[in-house]
């Protein structure tokens, strides 16, 4: 749901870099980030989004560029009082080793803190680089039926290979990371349960 990246666009090289920067996105935005996200939805990577899906969450996304170039785009995604995702992850494919996606990830999880949500997820295929900003991988068959709904229209729908990902922001509050975390966050019949297909065994 999340993933326009890979490992490699994660990793980071020492050494002289561009100067980055990160902010919210505006209006005038849309149009890069459609053709980023357009661009892996067209291998598969990501669910194609339309000028009219980004107009509504554009208060959603934060981008980083380089200059007037955007290298990188990413949302805070909120489903709960208490719980928010963090997807449509993208970074260009020049802008690999850059740090762009930690930028990102940082950027929206702070995003997260102010406005005090208690915990942030993601689904993933780069585990590894979410463990590294204190994500850690939790089970994916009980969230909150929102948290799906993109999911329905996704080709992979029936056989998911994504990993759910979680990091707890305010462990003061008692958040756990087991399924019934989720579960405790269900407080509408809007928010039902239910359980996500897992790739079958060949």
């Amino acid at each position: 749901m999340i993933s326009g990246v890979y490992a490699d666009a994660f990793t980071e090289v020492h050494g002289a870099q561009p100067k980055l920067t990160v902010r919210k996105a505006v209006m005038r935005d849309i149009p890069l980030i459609l053709d980023l996200i357009n661009g892996y939805a067209a291998r598969g990577i990501m669910l194609a989004r339309t000028e009219f899906e980004l107009s509504e969450a554009i208060r959603d996304f934060s981008v980083v560029k380089s200059g007037d170039t955007l290298l990188g785009c990413g949302a805070l995604h909120f489903y709960t009082p208490t719980i928010g995702e963090i997807r449509s992850l993208a970074v260009d494919e020049k802008a690999k080793t850059k740090g762009v996606g930690r930028l990102l990830v940082e950027a929206l999880v702070q995003e997260a803190l102010v406005y005090e949500l208690d915990a942030v997820f993601a689904f993933t295929y780069v585990v590894e680089f979410f463990s590294r900003v204190g994500f850690h991988a939790v089970e994916r068959g009980a969230l909150p039926l929102k948290a799906w709904k993109d999911c329905v229209r996704c080709p992979k729908f029936q056989a998911c290979d994504e990993v759910a990902v979680l990091r707890v922001l305010r462990p003061e509050r008692g958040v756990e990371s087991e399924p019934q975390f989720w579960a405790e966050s269900v407080r509408t019949p809007d928010d039902q349960l239910i359980q996500i297909p897992i790739p079958r065994a060949e």
